[in-house]
């Protein structure tokens, strides 16, 4: 007992460890990737008009109404508390997707799912709160794997179940109430940390702000502006697609009257964006002057997928292009991230990401606003993946552009030789729901 408390005391390895355990099995969501069919299926019975063009902005709007003062709170509350939130909400999500019928309980239900993503700065910010920061590397990477592992887990078991347990969409989601429910137990396990990151009153916090580069020598803010700026744009349009792509699929090839891979298609998407996103790590590739040169390429190859998965007429060459599309914004944002953490503080990258991902809610929500609501436009699925294709066809001509003349700047007047980059950790699961 005398090593056990011990352990939960001091060192990285125990909070590390629970927080990994928790996010495996909050993240482990069997019933996420046939949300769509059982909505619109018998147990829901809402059309797919509704569920576009009504249910599911909601949740925009509520994730944005949320995300700036849960950002605070969060660290105000040191962490925890807001894990254990998470867990709870998730709770209710499932709660309310299993048991109770009706189009006002499924309103609610979005933002009770709008609470749940908010809190997902917590559990990206805990750990750097408790360990030392030597570990912080080793740390995250553990945490990414936990969700990645929990995620694919999740959607590879749920296509088995659907397919070849012919098992009816309530029962995956009584299974899956049942895994959340062990996350919110295993989140009272966290160690309550001592100081948060923000709130702690030290003169440090703000030198460390200044952006430096790996040596020392000042970075020009300009560089970091551009990053952030296809964080902000490109989530914005990633996020949409993500949201509305099993109305895509359901469109296609009607969920009431085929078989449906929604599963077997989530679990690859993101085993594949993981292989891309690690492979950023072993290409030699010099991203100070060819960064944003491949944001415009790949944001190019990106908008090509979404065209594809506007027009065409089979659900596997749709299921193609989202994998390329998913791809595409792994392996960018993680070129992203690393540019960005590489010359700020853990500090500072935290209150980085909160503001990017900020600032891309507001512009999903622009665009939800405009397209999606019925309020507004209220357009059709294939009309609002072709205007997405556009989004990213016009992010791609902007870093095109950027990327070429700073390409030509730097051939010209060639930096001095570079910090070595930082190792690969893949930024993927965090990017699902931002």
């Amino acid at each position: 007992m005398g090593c056990w408390a011990k352990l939960k005391s001091s060192g990285w390895a125990y909070p590390t460890a629970i927080l990994s355990l928790y996010g495996f099995f909050a993240n482990c969501r069997v019933a996420e990737p046939f949300l769509t069919p059982y909505l619109i299926g018998p147990h829901k019975n809402i059309s797919e008009e509704v569920l576009t063009n009504y249910l599911f902005p909601i949740w925009t709007y509520s994730y944005l109404a949320f995300l700036f003062p849960v950002f605070l709170l969060t660290d105000f509350l040191r962490y925890k508390p807001l894990i254990i939130v998470q867990g709870l909400f998730l709770i209710t999500n499932y709660i309310l997707l299993c048991f109770v019928p009706g189009l006002p309980a499924m309103t609610f239900l979005q933002v009770n799912y709008a609470v749940v993503t908010s809190t997902e700065v917590a559990y990206f910010s805990y750990i750097y709160s408790v360990i030392p920061v030597e570990n912080y590397q080793r740390a995250t990477g553990y945490l990414r794997s936990a969700m990645l592992a929990g995620y694919t887990f999740g959607a590879t078991l749920g296509q088995m179940l659907v397919s070849l347990a012919g098992l009816d969409y309530f029962y995956i989601n009584t299974i899956t109430l049942g895994i959340v429910s062990v996350a919110f137990l295993v989140s009272f396990w966290l160690p309550m940390p001592q100081t948060s990151m923000f709130f702690k009153g030290k003169k440090a916090a703000a030198v460390d702000c200044q952006q430096e580069g790996p040596q020392g020598e000042n970075r020009p803010e300009e560089h970091l502006i551009y990053w952030s700026l296809w964080w902000a744009l490109a989530t914005a349009g990633y996020v949409q697609v993500f949201n509305y792509i099993q109305l895509m699929w359901d469109h296609i090839e009607p969920s009431a009257t085929s078989s449906i891979y929604n599963g077997g298609v989530e679990a690859a998407c993101s085993l594949v964006g993981a292989a891309a996103a690690f492979s950023v790590g072993y290409i030699k590739v010099t991203w100070v002057v060819w960064g944003e040169l491949a944001l415009g390429l790949f944001s190019a190859v990106g908008s090509g997928a979404v065209f594809l998965m506007a027009f065409t007429s089979s659900i596997w060459v749709c299921y193609v292009g989202y994998a390329i599309f998913k791809s595409c914004y792994m392996l960018l944002i993680t070129i992203t991230t690393f540019q960005i953490a590489s010359n700020l503080s853990m500090e500072c990258y935290a209150l980085t990401f909160g503001i990017n991902t900020f600032v891309a809610l507001s512009l999903q929500t622009i665009i939800t606003v405009t397209v999606v609501d019925e309020a507004a436009l209220g357009l059709d699925i294939v009309t609002q993946f072709i205007i997405y294709g556009s989004y990213y066809a016009v992010i791609s001509v902007l870093f095109l552009i950027r990327g070429t003349y700073t390409a030509c700047v730097n051939k010209r007047c060639p930096r001095p030789t570079e910090a070595k980059e930082p190792e690969c950790v893949a930024e993927v699961i965090a990017a699902e729901r931002l």
